[in-house]
């Protein structure tokens, strides 16, 4: 589980495309020892496993699923990107709930200055808009933030100085692509609603569901 919370930004240092996946080497200003191999590290949101540990740098493996999913494709040697470690259990919890399944990409529509803020709006699919909700919690490229805006296919995030200045926004233009993940605690209820859709409320759930007692 990740928080949403950008620890450092890595550098792609190397790209191979294989027949069933690509592996990506990031440079990494981690402290050495801080990621082992078989550790969970979000990679622009994405996550994904440390197969390898080399000096400063580890690799990782994205499966075909993941590339048709994330902006992983669109990747190359030289670009930065965001990184987060996995919570550790004693680590203190911050940001939302991430999980680092991505539900697909964005595209930015619109970028600007708002005093001193960054506001961005994002244009994506109906099915992941349905998961968004105006002053919800987004993952866009792993960073944890709220939705102060949603409409129809698009919704708008403000990027304060302090974000900005420790993650990758400040290199995005319009029209770039973003991972986005919605909110896992709005995905479960959505999920519950549409199982129990056309079923209604009757005595037999009340009973089941203990608010009243059988015969």
């Amino acid at each position: 589980m990740f928080t949403g919370i950008i620890e450092d930004i890595g550098t792609i240092a190397a790209i191979e495309k294989k027949s069933g996946s690509w592996v990506f080497v990031i440079k990494t200003p981690f402290e050495p020892g801080s990621v082992r191999e078989g550790d969970s590290v979000a990679v622009d949101g994405v996550c994904l496993t440390a197969t390898a540990i080399g000096a400063q740098t580890f690799s990782v493996d994205a499966s075909l699923e993941t590339l048709r999913l994330t902006t992983l494709t669109e990747k190359r040697t030289g670009q930065k990107v965001n990184l987060e470690r996995a919570m550790t259990v004693d680590g203190r919890f911050g940001g939302h709930i991430v999980t680092g399944h991505v539900d697909g990409t964005g595209t930015i529509s619109d970028i600007r200055n708002e005093g001193d803020s960054i506001r961005v709006t994002i244009e994506i699919s109906p099915g992941i808009a349905r998961s968004i909700v105006k002053k919800g919690s987004v993952a866009i490229d792993g960073i944890s933030l709220t939705v102060n805006d949603q409409s129809d296919n698009k919704f708008t995030i403000n990027i304060i100085p302090y974000t900005a200045s420790r993650t990758t926004i400040l290199e995005k233009n319009q029209r770039d692509k973003m991972n986005i993940e919605t909110d896992i605690i709005g995905k479960y209820v959505e999920s519950f609603l549409a199982k129990r859709e056309g079923k209604g409320i009757d005595l037999n759930f009340l009973s089941r569901h203990g608010f009243i007692k059988g015969e």
